[in-house]
């Protein structure tokens, strides 16, 4: 009777390891102890494992199916434009591959709507989903259903600690969020007001908004220069008027303002008001290369723009899941992307 193939599972049970722990040391990154490589791998050369994963995927007769569940891409959300080009990239990468993906998505102001569309992703029974965990509560209760029916999940755009996810790309929210305070610490005069802006309806229950908003306040009583006030707003339903009525409100009542951050894409909005209003001496800052964000930074009406690589983030969601699914290779549960700090002398490069 031949031999029974031994798996990574099985090495790491004899280890006393994790299977993360049994990844890193077969492939030759992250940090593990030399005393626990040279167990592993005095059980890897006993069971004579030596996996042709590659030959493998390729021979295999089961499909996997990923579903993605993201927002939805609109002129309201138009940085949702971007993951699917990630998700194509990959997709054609891996076409010899026995991979399918169906793509869900949901309303961004939607709580309701992200609940349904949960449900649709479980109906397709996947074998692996790709996230981006908007609504918080939400996404805790659909994340604990797939950990339940023991579904691999990666997040993209942001994570949630409380739940059992394989693997995160995107951002370090938090991080990011400093990064825009020391910007706006760095071009607004020491006594000036900065007005921090949230264009959403459920600031509590977005998730890396609030994480970013966090970031940034964070970073001036430990860092920070300015003695001015930070005022905080959410703007709901962001159509020019009701921007309008909201700003010239805040402005009068704080005509200190030196700068704005805009916690979101869409910071043109809040540009495209101070331009009408003919306001050239607020310093604005704001995230993504959404083509309006980036008019305003060429003309000068927005001074920084944070750039998320959103392309990126859902290419390698892809891959990871894959690998895992066919190949038994754990990602690196975390993999921050870096900061990218976009103004109007470097943008061309980033688009």
């Amino acid at each position: 009777m031949p031999r029974k193939r031994a798996r990574i599972k099985d090495i790491a049970e004899l280890a006393g390891v994790s299977i993360g722990t049994v990844d890193r040391v077969l492939h030759k990154r992250g940090e593990v102890a030399e005393k626990t490589r040279e167990k592993v791998m005095k059980i890897v050369k006993d069971l004579d494992y030596s996996p042709n994963v590659i030959a493998r995927a390729l021979k295999s007769k089961k499909k996997f199916r990923v579903v993605s569940l993201l927002p939805e891409p609109s002129e309201e959300s138009a940085f949702w434009a971007k993951h699917p080009e990630g998700i194509i990239k990959a997709m054609n990468e891996l076409d010899p591959f026995p991979i399918i993906l169906s793509q869900v998505t949901f309303d961004l102001l939607d709580e309701k709507d992200f609940q349904k569309k949960s449900e649709k992703v479980i109906s397709l029974s996947p074998d692996g989903v790709i996230l981006a965990p908007i609504f918080k509560t939400q996404a805790i209760a659909f994340c604990n259903r797939l950990t339940k029916k023991q579904i691999p999940f990666v997040f993209i755009d942001g994570f949630i600690e409380e739940t059992e996810f394989l693997s995160y790309t995107g951002e370090d929210i938090f991080q990011s969020g400093r990064v825009a305070g020391q910007l706006i610490d760095m071009v607004t005069p020491v006594n000036m007001d900065i007005l921090i802006i949230n264009i959403t309806r459920n600031i509590r229950n977005v998730h890396h908004l609030n994480k970013r908003t966090q970031g940034f306040l964070s970073y001036f009583p430990e860092s920070g220069k300015n003695k001015g006030e930070l005022i905080s707003m959410s703007i709901i339903d962001p159509v020019p008027e009701n921007i309008r009525k909201e700003l010239k409100k805040v402005m009068a009542r704080n005509p200190d303002i030196g700068s704005i951050f805009v916690t979101g894409s869409k910071s043109y909005k809040i540009a495209d008001y101070l331009e009408s209003e003919g306001i050239h001496s607020v310093n604005l800052i704001g995230y993504d290369l959404l083509d309006r964000n980036v008019k305003h930074l060429r003309s000068g009406n927005i001074k920084f723009l944070i750039g998320q690589r959103p392309d990126e983030q859902t290419y390698k969601g892809v891959k990871k899941l894959f690998d895992y699914l066919s190949m038994d290779r754990v990602p690196d549960k975390m993999e921050y992307l870096p900061v990218d700090v976009v103004t109007s002398e470097n943008v061309q490069f980033f688009l």
